[in-house]
């Protein structure tokens, strides 16, 4: 769980809910008033008819089920990963390269475990490094067509929302005798635009933001797997190694790379 995530999300709700509180003299009705209906069909359903005709579907549905990342964050624990390659760099030094095939089994992480085996079948480096880069990029490219989509709705979103302002401002216009329906659609106006606020800044925004960082992490972790089973292929020190790839953590996760390092 995110609890930045779980925080954010919360603290929000309660900033805007206790804002029309102390606006509408503590009265329930004052936030009640902001639901509305039309507003509501007007900016959620105009902004996702627009993601569905310029985006591809299995990409959105990919997008909405992604959401869940922003709470249920991936752990991308890199200290752990120079752990590993130091583990596998003592034994290839004590027992050669060919074996890491029998470790290479039981590896649950699929990028690592292609990586060893082009080693162990004995490729060069340089196609080592190009499968893994390829692979590395297309993955990127996969994420970003993801985070795509959330920026998409974060730039469409505001935009319906004008579109329900001039809908309601055209309504009001035409029945400026009607002083009930008069102060109806001024309110639909205001609303549809404060909903399209809300639907950009406060959730496709934050969210798009967040899945790229989830994506950094990742592809900074492959980045260390990459230059560390190349350094194990070379046959490098594993001391050498661990201080090749603390290089690329900042200073305060780089402690948790010390365990077995060519000790």
């Amino acid at each position: 769980m995110d609890i930045g995530s779980l925080i954010g999300l919360i603290a929000g709700i309660i900033f805007v809910v206790v804002s029309i509180l102390l606006n509408g003299d503590m009265q329930l009705a004052s936030v009640i008033a902001f639901a509305d209906a039309p507003s509501v069909m007007i900016v959620i359903g105009g902004t996702f008819a627009s993601v569905f005709i310029g985006q591809p579907l299995s990409r959105v549905l990919k997008a909405l089920a992604a959401a869940k990342f922003v709470f249920a964050a991936p752990s991308y624990d890199h200290s752990d990963a120079i752990t590993r390659i130091i583990t596998l760099s003592n034994l290839a030094r004590r027992e050669g390269v060919l074996a890491l095939e029998e470790s290479a089994q039981n590896m649950e992480d699929p990028f690592l475990q292609k990586g060893i085996m082009l080693i162990v079948d004995g490729a060069d480096p340089e196609l080592v490094r190009s499968v893994l880069e390829t692979e590395m990029a297309f993955v990127e490219n996969r994420h970003n067509d993801i985070k795509a989509v959330w920026e998409h709705i974060a730039s469409v979103g505001p935009a319906w929302g004008m579109v329900g302002t001039m809908v309601a401002l055209v309504l009001m216009m035409g029945n400026l005798q009607d002083i009930e329906l008069l102060a109806t659609n001024m309110a639909m106006a205001m609303i549809t635009t404060f909903y399209g606020a809300l639907v950009a800044n406060f959730l496709a925004g934050p969210i798009a933001r967040k899945l790229g960082v989830y994506n950094a992490e990742e592809m900074l972790l492959k980045e260390v797997l990459i230059e560390g089973m190349l350094s194990i292929q070379n046959g490098e020190n594993p001391r050498i190694i661990e201080e090749k790839l603390k290089a690329f953590l900042s200073p305060s996760l780089r402690s948790g790379g010390d365990e077995g390092g060519g000790r």
